[in-house]
Protein backbone atom coordinates (compact mmCIF):
# COMPACT_ATOMS: atom_id res chain seq x y z
CA UNK A 1 0.00 0.00 0.00
CA UNK A 2 1.43 3.18 -1.09
CA UNK A 3 1.53 6.74 0.84
CA UNK A 4 -0.19 9.98 -0.39
CA UNK A 5 1.19 13.57 1.10
CA UNK A 6 -1.83 15.40 1.14
CA UNK A 7 -0.75 18.44 1.37
CA UNK A 8 2.46 19.49 -0.21
CA UNK A 9 3.44 23.09 -2.62
CA UNK A 10 4.96 22.01 -5.85
CA UNK A 11 5.56 25.08 -7.25
CA UNK A 12 8.71 25.56 -5.78
CA UNK A 13 10.01 22.72 -6.98
CA UNK A 14 8.66 23.61 -10.30
CA UNK A 15 10.37 27.30 -10.37
CA UNK A 16 13.59 25.19 -9.68
CA UNK A 17 13.11 23.32 -12.32
CA UNK A 18 13.06 20.05 -9.79
CA UNK A 19 9.45 18.98 -10.38
CA UNK A 20 10.32 15.77 -12.09
CA UNK A 21 13.24 15.06 -9.76
CA UNK A 22 10.89 15.71 -6.77
CA UNK A 23 7.97 13.19 -8.01
CA UNK A 24 10.33 10.32 -8.96
CA UNK A 25 11.70 10.82 -5.40
CA UNK A 26 8.04 10.73 -3.92
CA UNK A 27 7.47 7.71 -6.14
CA UNK A 28 10.61 5.38 -5.23
CA UNK A 29 9.59 6.57 -1.74
CA UNK A 30 6.33 4.66 -2.01
CA UNK A 31 4.14 7.51 -2.97
CA UNK A 32 1.33 6.52 -4.46
CA UNK A 33 -0.12 10.41 -5.39
CA UNK A 34 0.30 13.46 -3.14
CA UNK A 35 -2.09 17.03 -3.70
CA UNK A 36 -0.49 20.08 -4.04
CA UNK A 37 -2.09 22.59 -2.49
CA UNK A 38 -3.08 25.87 -4.15
CA UNK A 39 -2.62 29.46 -2.11
CA UNK A 40 -3.38 32.28 -4.71
CA UNK A 41 -3.98 33.00 -8.47
CA UNK A 42 -0.31 32.97 -8.94
CA UNK A 43 -0.47 29.27 -8.88
CA UNK A 44 -3.89 27.75 -9.58
CA UNK A 45 -2.77 27.31 -12.97
CA UNK A 46 -0.07 25.96 -12.23
CA UNK A 47 -1.26 23.55 -10.06
CA UNK A 48 -4.25 22.76 -12.81
CA UNK A 49 -1.34 21.90 -15.44
CA UNK A 50 0.64 19.66 -13.14
CA UNK A 51 -2.24 17.68 -11.97
CA UNK A 52 -3.44 17.17 -15.39
CA UNK A 53 0.07 15.90 -16.80
CA UNK A 54 0.16 13.38 -13.64
CA UNK A 55 -3.53 12.27 -13.79
CA UNK A 56 -4.00 9.75 -10.90
CA UNK A 57 -0.61 10.81 -9.56
CA UNK A 58 -0.88 14.57 -8.67
CA UNK A 59 -3.76 16.30 -7.70
CA UNK A 60 -4.67 20.32 -6.62
CA UNK A 61 -6.79 22.13 -5.00
CA UNK A 62 -7.33 26.19 -5.17
CA UNK A 63 -7.77 28.77 -2.35
CA UNK A 64 -6.31 31.78 -1.22
CA UNK A 65 -4.32 31.70 2.05
CA UNK A 66 -4.84 33.84 4.84
CA UNK A 67 -1.19 35.20 4.11
CA UNK A 68 -2.24 36.19 0.74
CA UNK A 69 -4.79 38.15 1.45
CA UNK A 70 -5.05 41.88 0.41
CA UNK A 71 -7.45 44.66 -0.24
CA UNK A 72 -7.56 42.43 -3.79
CA UNK A 73 -9.20 39.49 -1.95
CA UNK A 74 -12.63 39.64 -3.34
CA UNK A 75 -11.22 39.83 -7.30
CA UNK A 76 -9.15 36.79 -6.36
CA UNK A 77 -11.52 34.91 -4.62
CA UNK A 78 -14.38 35.36 -7.77
CA UNK A 79 -11.92 33.60 -9.86
CA UNK A 80 -12.14 29.79 -8.27
CA UNK A 81 -15.10 28.88 -9.36
CA UNK A 82 -13.52 28.76 -13.16
CA UNK A 83 -11.37 25.83 -11.67
CA UNK A 84 -14.33 23.58 -11.13
CA UNK A 85 -15.68 24.59 -13.93
CA UNK A 86 -12.88 22.66 -15.95
CA UNK A 87 -11.88 19.49 -16.83
CA UNK A 88 -9.63 18.52 -14.20
CA UNK A 89 -10.85 20.42 -10.97
CA UNK A 90 -9.23 21.03 -7.50
CA UNK A 91 -9.79 17.68 -5.14
CA UNK A 92 -10.78 20.29 -2.33
CA UNK A 93 -10.95 24.37 -1.42
CA UNK A 94 -7.84 25.69 0.38
CA UNK A 95 -5.78 26.21 1.64
CA UNK A 96 -7.87 29.46 3.42
CA UNK A 97 -8.72 30.04 7.16
CA UNK A 98 -7.40 33.19 9.30
CA UNK A 99 -2.83 33.64 10.31
CA UNK A 100 -2.11 36.01 13.44
CA UNK A 101 2.20 34.98 13.34
CA UNK A 102 2.32 36.98 10.13
CA UNK A 103 0.60 40.15 10.86
CA UNK A 104 2.29 43.27 10.79
CA UNK A 105 3.48 44.43 14.53
CA UNK A 106 1.39 47.62 13.63
CA UNK A 107 -1.55 46.83 15.30
CA UNK A 108 -4.13 49.71 13.47
CA UNK A 109 -2.53 47.05 10.24
CA UNK A 110 -3.13 44.37 11.47
CA UNK A 111 -6.62 44.80 12.87
CA UNK A 112 -7.14 45.87 8.85
CA UNK A 113 -5.02 42.74 7.61
CA UNK A 114 -7.03 40.27 9.99
CA UNK A 115 -10.45 41.85 9.16
CA UNK A 116 -9.65 41.57 5.28
CA UNK A 117 -8.46 37.58 5.92
CA UNK A 118 -12.02 36.92 8.18
CA UNK A 119 -13.48 38.29 5.34
CA UNK A 120 -12.18 36.17 2.71
CA UNK A 121 -12.25 32.98 4.65
CA UNK A 122 -16.19 33.98 4.88
CA UNK A 123 -16.39 34.04 1.53
CA UNK A 124 -14.29 30.73 0.53
CA UNK A 125 -16.94 29.20 3.46
CA UNK A 126 -19.83 30.13 1.24
CA UNK A 127 -18.03 29.11 -1.95
CA UNK A 128 -17.02 26.10 -0.57
CA UNK A 129 -21.21 24.84 0.67
CA UNK A 130 -22.10 26.33 -2.81
CA UNK A 131 -19.40 23.86 -4.24
CA UNK A 132 -20.20 21.13 -2.06
CA UNK A 133 -16.04 20.52 -1.52
CA UNK A 134 -14.02 19.72 0.65
CA UNK A 135 -12.28 22.37 2.96
CA UNK A 136 -8.48 22.85 3.98
CA UNK A 137 -7.89 25.01 6.83
CA UNK A 138 -4.81 27.20 7.44
CA UNK A 139 -5.54 28.31 11.47
CA UNK A 140 -1.98 29.95 12.74
CA UNK A 141 -2.81 31.67 16.03
CA UNK A 142 -7.11 32.12 15.51
CA UNK A 143 -8.36 28.24 15.98
CA UNK A 144 -11.29 29.89 17.63
CA UNK A 145 -11.83 32.24 15.25
CA UNK A 146 -11.80 29.63 12.50
CA UNK A 147 -13.96 26.95 14.47
CA UNK A 148 -16.25 29.37 15.24
CA UNK A 149 -16.25 30.78 11.05
CA UNK A 150 -16.73 27.01 9.75
CA UNK A 151 -19.62 26.79 12.63
CA UNK A 152 -21.62 29.68 11.25
CA UNK A 153 -21.09 29.00 7.87
CA UNK A 154 -22.75 25.77 8.22
CA UNK A 155 -20.46 24.03 5.86
CA UNK A 156 -20.45 20.24 6.54
CA UNK A 157 -17.59 19.56 8.84
CA UNK A 158 -16.57 15.93 8.02
CA UNK A 159 -15.29 17.43 4.51
CA UNK A 160 -12.78 19.87 6.75
CA UNK A 161 -9.42 19.30 8.37
CA UNK A 162 -7.01 21.53 9.68
CA UNK A 163 -4.00 20.80 8.27
CA UNK A 164 -0.49 20.91 10.02
CA UNK A 165 -2.34 20.64 13.13
CA UNK A 166 -0.06 21.91 16.03
CA UNK A 167 -2.61 22.52 18.60
CA UNK A 168 -3.55 20.42 22.01
CA UNK A 169 -5.79 17.86 22.86
CA UNK A 170 -8.45 20.68 23.71
CA UNK A 171 -8.47 21.71 20.04
CA UNK A 172 -8.48 18.40 18.67
CA UNK A 173 -11.72 17.84 21.06
CA UNK A 174 -13.64 20.36 19.06
CA UNK A 175 -12.90 18.90 16.03
CA UNK A 176 -13.92 15.51 16.83
CA UNK A 177 -17.14 16.37 18.56
CA UNK A 178 -18.23 18.49 15.36
CA UNK A 179 -16.74 15.74 12.65
CA UNK A 180 -13.93 17.35 11.73
CA UNK A 181 -10.00 16.14 11.50
CA UNK A 182 -6.35 17.58 11.68
CA UNK A 183 -3.75 16.33 9.33
CA UNK A 184 -0.30 16.20 10.61
CA UNK A 185 3.12 17.14 9.45
CA UNK A 186 6.72 15.96 10.07
CA UNK A 187 6.32 18.96 13.44
CA UNK A 188 4.94 15.21 15.07
CA UNK A 189 8.71 13.82 15.01
CA UNK A 190 10.05 16.91 16.67
CA UNK A 191 11.14 16.78 20.27
CA UNK A 192 9.29 19.23 21.63
CA UNK A 193 5.80 17.88 20.18
CA UNK A 194 4.49 16.02 22.63
CA UNK A 195 1.31 18.14 22.84
CA UNK A 196 0.77 17.59 19.16
CA UNK A 197 1.54 13.44 19.31
CA UNK A 198 -1.19 13.29 22.25
CA UNK A 199 -3.79 15.27 19.80
CA UNK A 200 -2.71 13.02 17.32
CA UNK A 201 -3.47 9.77 19.19
CA UNK A 202 -6.39 11.54 20.93
CA UNK A 203 -8.61 11.61 17.28
CA UNK A 204 -7.14 7.91 16.93
CA UNK A 205 -5.49 6.00 13.67
CA UNK A 206 -8.24 5.31 12.40
CA UNK A 207 -8.64 9.23 11.24
CA UNK A 208 -4.76 9.87 10.93
CA UNK A 209 -3.87 11.64 7.79
CA UNK A 210 -0.76 12.74 7.10
CA UNK A 211 1.37 15.53 5.23
CA UNK A 212 4.66 17.30 4.44
CA UNK A 213 3.70 20.97 3.84
CA UNK A 214 6.93 20.65 1.58
CA UNK A 215 9.24 22.75 1.16
CA UNK A 216 8.44 23.31 4.94
CA UNK A 217 8.65 21.67 7.86
CA UNK A 218 10.79 19.16 7.35
CA UNK A 219 10.63 15.63 9.31
CA UNK A 220 13.28 14.43 11.30
CA UNK A 221 15.74 12.68 10.22
CA UNK A 222 16.24 15.66 7.77
CA UNK A 223 14.84 18.71 9.69
CA UNK A 224 16.83 21.78 9.21
CA UNK A 225 16.67 20.84 5.25
CA UNK A 226 13.77 21.81 2.52
CA UNK A 227 11.21 19.13 2.87
CA UNK A 228 9.86 17.43 -0.38
CA UNK A 229 6.71 14.83 -0.51
CA UNK A 230 9.26 11.80 -0.25
CA UNK A 231 9.78 12.70 2.97
CA UNK A 232 5.89 11.79 4.26
CA UNK A 233 7.73 8.64 4.18
CA UNK A 234 9.55 9.55 7.61
CA UNK A 235 6.40 11.10 9.07
CA UNK A 236 4.50 7.86 8.43
CA UNK A 237 7.06 5.69 9.80
CA UNK A 238 7.24 7.51 12.71
CA UNK A 239 3.37 7.56 13.20
CA UNK A 240 3.57 3.91 12.94
CA UNK A 241 5.82 3.61 16.10
CA UNK A 242 3.51 6.04 17.76
CA UNK A 243 0.06 4.27 17.42
CA UNK A 244 1.93 0.83 17.51
CA UNK A 245 1.40 -0.75 14.63
CA UNK A 246 3.58 -1.89 11.16
CA UNK A 247 4.25 0.52 8.55
CA UNK A 248 1.85 -1.23 6.01
CA UNK A 249 -1.43 -1.00 8.22
CA UNK A 250 -0.55 2.72 9.01
CA UNK A 251 0.10 3.13 5.24
CA UNK A 252 -3.05 1.80 4.41
CA UNK A 253 -4.83 3.65 7.23
CA UNK A 254 -4.20 7.06 6.57
CA UNK A 255 -4.37 6.61 2.30
CA UNK A 256 -7.80 5.06 2.91
CA UNK A 257 -8.69 7.82 4.66
CA UNK A 258 -6.82 10.40 2.04
CA UNK A 259 -8.83 8.99 -0.55
CA UNK A 260 -12.23 9.34 1.12
CA UNK A 261 -11.40 13.28 2.41
CA UNK A 262 -10.21 14.18 -0.63
CA UNK A 263 -12.79 11.64 -3.27
CA UNK A 264 -9.71 10.54 -4.83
Amino acid sequence: MGLIDTHTHLESFAEQGELDATLVRARAAGLEAMVTIGTSSEDWSSYRDIATAHPGYVYYTAGLHPCSVDANWADEIARLPVYWAGEVKPVALGECGLDRFHLPKDSAKADELFAQQSAAFAAQLTLTKSLNCPLVVHSRGAFAECVAMIDASDVDWSRVVFHCFVEGTDEMTELIKRGGCGSFTGVITYKNAETVRQAAKLQGLDRLIVETDAPYLTPVPHRGKPNEPAYVRHTAEFCAELFGVEYDKLAEVTTRNAKVFYGL
